[in-house]
């Protein structure tokens, strides 16, 4: 399988939300307020929604599934939209020690070794799993990358 992501990143390396921020994500440390929503062109939409489209998977940390769980996963004019189709359609693996009832499936959460249960995830299946969001998740998996080389 290929782990793909889809980043939003300041070129200073800030990664958070889309819109703005909940007072919870902004008690827990988003306190930028959501700062990438932005204008978007029609095909920046269309690029974007076809990403989503084209994963087998996706691959979340902890806040992230439960950031998306709360909104594509509940909120029917999300779940309606091809990104929200995409997103309740597909597997969902979640890297995290400390979710506890992962709700919104279908989900396998990967505890303990993450990195190694996601080499294993994508030495054993084909297709594409993609991480959006999930900055902590994406660091351990660039940080596990550059000790193997």
């Amino acid at each position: 399988m290929r782990l793909t992501t889809m980043t939003q990143i300041t070129v200073d390396g800030v990664m958070q939300g889309n819109g703005h921020a909940t007072p919870e994500e902004l008690a827990s440390g988003f306190n930028r307020d959501g700062w990438a929503l932005g204008a978007f062109a029609d095909d920046t939409g269309e690029m974007i929604t076809g990403t989503y489209q084209r994963a087998d998977a996706f691959l979340f940390g902890r806040r992230t599934y439960e950031m998306f769980a709360e909104t594509w996963g509940t909120r029917p004019e999300m779940q309606a939209h091809p990104i929200g189709v995409a997103l309740n359609g597909a597997q969902k693996y979640v890297a995290s020690n400390s979710l506890e009832r992962p709700s919104w499936g279908p989900v396998t959460p990967l505890s303990g070794d993450a990195t190694a249960a996601i080499r294993e995830l994508k030495e054993s299946s084909s297709g594409e799993i993609q991480v959006h969001g999930s900055a902590k998740l994406i660091r351990s998996l660039l940080a596990a990358a550059s000790s193997t080389n």
